[in-house]
């Protein structure tokens, strides 16, 4: 799998990636802790508010960027976003009021969605063989996981030494760090693109892609499955933590790290399993895997505060983890096989879009039911929703007729 790191655009890129996402948990762990200063038991509702405006954000922007992104340069696209997003990064310790952070968190997103997409669509070019870029994607889901155990084991360190406003001035530093290895880099030049209609015919255009295809419209099912476990774990873990375990700042961080850490796990394992199995029987069964887990949170935090069920928490966690992992990870591949090089950019942004569309709908059920009615109400009603997504694209995959078997498994024998 590190073998695609020999390619220097994609190291330098990857390395980006790692670098801002490291940045990006540090700032995650420093919000919720912000949020539960200004809210205490209603640091949900707070958060899950504020992670709903990121996710407005996304879905309103990402589309038009990826629509318009072959008249900007892309390193200029990239680096104006990092930079952007360490200004903001920045600012955020010095805010006093709620609605300063849904501000700053909108401007802090939208930078996200310019620069997420392009990056995206930039991968595949960069590692043309369907081998190397499945490598590419296990390897970018272990960056991501980056945010959600080794920064947050990082948060918890530093948190022993400084505050925890101090956490946002490393979030800067890694912005600013992917903006270097950015202008380091060697960037391909994008494939000629058709240009017909205006940006908002652009951005829709890459929407009609995925209503075209059943194994799109089926992986926006299980995002929105994702979307409902991730939302329990993003805005519930702090008041879970602090509320009924009654456990200190730093087991924030290591709660999120269990996540992480499951995801980790999964991704690692996956390139060996998607040689073998198809992208349909890798992604379903962990969807479905996805409300029994959500059941066991709801049974783990209805029992008395203790270590068993502390430690049930963390194994839950990482549960989730793990199966989101092996959701998410071939997402990439079946966009790839199913969009031409030209449409790539289009069509990753308008995943982005929709994909985090189901983040919005999920991030303030989650906040706003678990101050209302409580954590256990919400995993089972975020269960439900999970296990109906997963039902939804078992049948709507059904339509599906290109093979399932991925080129690299033909590739991998040809060369042993």
């Amino acid at each position: 799998m590190l073998s695609v790191l020999r390619n220097r655009t994609y190291r330098h890129l990857f390395t980006a990636q790692v670098v801002a996402l490291l940045g990006t948990g540090l700032a995650t762990v420093a919000l919720g802790l912000l949020a539960y200063d200004m809210a205490g038991g209603r640091a949900s509702a707070v958060l899950g508010t504020a992670l709903a405006i990121k996710m407005v954000a996304y879905v309103a922007i990402a589309p038009l960027v990826g629509a318009c992104a072959h008249r900007i340069p892309r390193r200029a696209l990239l680096v104006t976003s990092d930079l952007t997003r360490a200004g903001v990064a920045l600012t955020l310790p010095f805010v006093s009021q709620v609605w300063q952070v849904y501000a700053l968190i909108f401007l802090l997103q939208a930078a996200s969605a310019a620069f997420t997409p392009v990056f995206q669509a930039t991968v595949p070019e960069v590692l043309p063989a369907e081998r190397d870029y499945t490598h590419a994607l296990s390897l970018s889901r272990l960056a991501y996981d980056l945010e959600s155990l080794l920064s947050p084991a990082l948060a918890a360190l530093l948190l022993t030494a400084v505050s925890y406003h101090w956490l946002f001035a490393g979030t800067t530093l890694g912005f600013l760090a992917s903006a270097a290895l950015v202008v380091s880099a060697v960037l391909p030049r994008p494939a000629p693109v058709v240009r017909t209609g205006g940006g908002y015919a652009k951005a829709a255009s890459g929407a009609r892609l995925f209503w075209a295809e059943p194994g799109l419209r089926a992986l926006l099912a299980l995002d929105l499955a994702v979307a409902a476990a991730g939302a329990m774990v993003f805005v519930n873990t702090v008041v879970v933590v602090r509320g009924h375990f009654h456990e200190s700042a730093g087991a924030v961080s290591l709660a999120l790290g269990a996540y992480g850490a499951g995801s980790i796990a999964a991704a690692l394992w996956l390139p060996r399993l998607l040689a073998r199995a198809s992208d349909r029987a890798v992604m379903l069964p962990a969807a479905y895997a996805l409300p029994g887990v959500l059941v066991a949170v709801a049974a783990t935090t209805l029992a008395p505060a203790g270590s068993w069920s502390w430690a049930g928490l963390l194994a839950t966690w990482a549960a989730i983890g793990a199966a989101s992992s092996a959701v998410l990870t071939p997402g990439g591949r079946l966009i790839r096989r199913r969009v031409p090089p030209a449409g790539l950019p289009a069509a990753f942004a308008a995943q982005f879009s929709l994909s985090h569309g189901c983040w919005l709908l999920t991030y303030p059920l989650a906040g706003w039911l678990a101050a209302g009615a409580g954590v256990p109400v919400t995993a089972g009603v975020l269960g439900v929703i999970s296990l109906g997504a997963a039902g939804a694209a078992t049948v709507v995959w059904r339509g599906e007729r290109m093979p399932e078997r991925a080129p690299a498994r033909r590739t991998a024998a040809a060369v042993r």
